[in-house]
């Protein structure tokens, strides 16, 4: 018993809950600096724990998450970096950079954002780092957040964009002052997904007046990169470590940050039909129109892939048909985020898919809106319902088909103003990325075996040893996600296990994936049939790889299927020879039919000439040219 108290006073003294009573969170301070002209324009404040096991911020918010408390000790860790910063005369026309937890986001309300017993001198300027996930989970939440924000006279960065698709889809929602490039792309090689990246932020800067700022510039060719990604600001080694205050002897400058974008009215949430400006016209058609109208941008938001956001309205529930249902399947398989809203839908109508219970009151009940945001498109269909009786196809709208950005932005704030917090928790893996929970009951490969059975231990070592890749999806999970890949398999995603497992396998599928293909993958796994398929794969990298696909069902003592085994090969040298020899048969068969015209022009062949007879020519053929 006295050794079970001191073990308890013990973790009580180091533990994060300890280390929040005593105020013991502190923060150091990293310069952030003007590329062109070297001053050091801003801070970051990074937290950092008392002396001990605890100083390390990964050892411990990993405590807190552990002990229940990251929400407090994330409001601590601002409360310590605003008093650092006050105490330290980080001060205008300096700028700290403030964080926020993307997992305070994810759980909790934002109420605890703001610690009121902190004051803020009018003096100190700051800057809130959020992240693209922090939006995904709770969009409506963090709008009004950013909102606040903005009225404290804050602005807003984005940070880590580049280490997830949604970053860049969500940029233009969040509108940050700021875009921080995740490192990896000032240190890693260069590559299809750092083009990508940096054509979209590039193109978000721009339109926005928004700062690019490039972390982990450690050395000269970092430096040299992220002046090519286009960043105007850089952070890193380079230019300093964290430090107690402001870095000695630096040359200090100010953050110009763009103008502040003006507010929506205040007081009543917009609908994005009322999103409209004055000089768009508006037209009516039926809904039968509308259809094909919103089937044509689902369409373009699938070729858009991951950076794309759709997000739209059924006006009840009861319109959300199996066919649509089919459709938002293939969305949120193809698309980064896809929210639905409508009377009596819930928190999520299919899995991935995000979804609203309109209030009563709410004027999107009568509307048809689908929104389609991306970096480089942006286009939306709102519509009003006008009311008519009768059929339900001949019902008529008024409505807009408007490609202006602008618009198109404003209505999908509205839209997610309304989207509930999401449903599905996903806890921290290994290296920091986020995986879904995966129940005790998959924990073995197959189905009746036990996680101490001899044979599971061997079907592991076996699984691990051979070159293709091999993975096991759970069907009794939601949304089917991945229990199991083996060692090949992941050199051939080119992400390690804990970035694979409990997701869906759709992640790994490329904008040009042939949909029929998945669309057979997919009704054969409904009826618990055996399939191949040869899909276009993507890596995290942005290169592509074609996946042979080969899916097995496992079933359970009862005869069901739970599980699905499926064998993955790289077939990317035979499809790129078969693509070529049919290439090069194209061309023989267009030189045949050139040299058969030709021998129609010249005349009769020589080698049916009669004999005696000289060559026959033409004006035109080659030998006439000659002579």
């Amino acid at each position: 018993m006295g050794d079970d108290v001191q073990q308890f006073q013990e973790q009580r003294t180091t533990g994060a809950r300890a280390v929040i009573a005593d105020r013991a969170v502190r923060s150091v301070f990293q310069p952030i600096v003007e590329l062109d002209s070297g001053r050091v324009v801003a801070y970051e404040a990074l937290a950092r724990g008392p002396q001990g096991p605890l100083e390390a911020p990964d050892a411990l918010f990993a405590a807190a998450r552990a002990e229940g408390c990251l929400t407090e000790l994330d409001q601590a860790c601002r409360a310590a970096a605003l008093r650092g910063a006050v105490a330290r005369g980080l001060l205008a026309p300096s700028t700290v950079f403030v964080n926020v937890e993307p997992e305070v986001l994810d759980d909790t309300p934002v109420a605890g954002l703001f610690d009121p017993e902190v004051p803020v001198p009018g003096d100190l300027r700051v800057v809130l780092e959020i992240t693209e996930r922090a939006l995904a989970a709770r969009p409506a939440e963090l709008l009004r957040t950013v909102a606040r924000v903005r009225e404290f006279g804050w602005a807003i960065a984005l940070d880590d964009v580049g280490a997830e698709s949604l970053s860049l889809a969500f940029m233009p929602l969040l509108r940050p002052d700021v875009v921080k490039l995740d490192l990896r792309l000032v240190q890693g090689r260069p590559g299809p997904a750092i083009a990508e990246i940096m054509n979209a932020v590039n193109a978000y800067a721009e339109s926005t007046g928004a700062l690019v700022l490039a972390e982990g510039i450690e050395t000269g060719p970092h430096l040299a990169m992220a002046r090519g990604l286009g960043a105007t600001l850089g952070q890193g080694w380079l230019f300093g470590r964290p430090g107690p205050g402001a870095a000695p002897g630096a040359r200090p400058g100010a953050l110009r940050l763009p103008a502040v974008p003006p507010p929506d009215p205040q007081g009543r949430l917009l609908s994005p039909f009322e999103c409209l400006p004055a000089h768009v016209p508006v037209r009516e058609a039926p809904k039968a129109l509308l259809i094909e109208l919103s089937k044509q941008l689902e369409r373009q938001a699938m070729r858009l892939g991951e950076t794309c956001v759709v997000a739209t309205t059924f006006q009840e529930a009861r319109h959300v048909t199996p066919a649509t249902r089919l459709r938002y399947r293939d969305l949120v398989e193809r698309v980064g985020f896809v929210a639905a809203l409508g009377e009596d839908l819930p928190a999520e109508p299919l899995p991935g898919l995000r979804g609203a219970d309109l209030a009563p009151g709410d004027p999107v009940r009568g509307e048809w809106d689908v929104v389609v945001l991306s970096p480089h498109f942006s286009a939306a269909l709102l519509a009003r319902d006008l009311g008519d009786d009768g059929s339900d196809l001949a019902r008529r709208f008024a409505f807009s088909l408007t490609y202006e950005r602008d618009t198109v932005v404003r209505a999908a704030r509205a839209l997610l103003s309304r989207v509930a917090p999401s449903t599905t928790r996903r806890g921290p893996a290994a290296d920091g990325q986020a995986v879904a929970d995966v129940p005790a009951g998959v924990a073995s490969l197959l189905t009746g075996r036990s996680a101490g059975d001899p044979g599971e231990a061997l079907l592991h070592r076996a699984l691990a040893a051979v070159g293709t890749g091999v993975t096991i999806v759970d069907l009794r999970l939601p949304d089917q996600l991945l229990v199991y890949v083996n060692p090949a398999f992941e050199r051939l995603a080119g992400q390690p296990a804990a970035e694979l497992l409990g997701r869906n396998c759709r992640f790994l599928q490329h904008p040009d994936t042939d949909p029929a293909a998945v669309g057979r993958i997919r009704a054969a796994i409904e009826v618990g049939d055996e399939c191949r398929e040869v899909l276009l794969n993507r890596r995290s990298d942005g290169s592509t790889w074609w996946n042979e696909c080969t899916l097995t069902p496992v079933t359970d003592g009862t005869g069901a299927v739970v599980q699905y085994i499926g064998i993955q090969a790289d077939v990317t040298e035979q499809v790129e020879t078969e693509r070529a020899l049919r290439t090069e048969r194209d061309r023989v068969r267009r030189y045949a039919a050139r040299i058969a015209e030709l021998d129609a022009r010249v005349g009769v062949p020589l080698s049916l000439a009669t004999p005696g007879e000289g060559p026959q020519t033409s004006t035109d053929s080659p030998g006439a040219r000659r002579a």
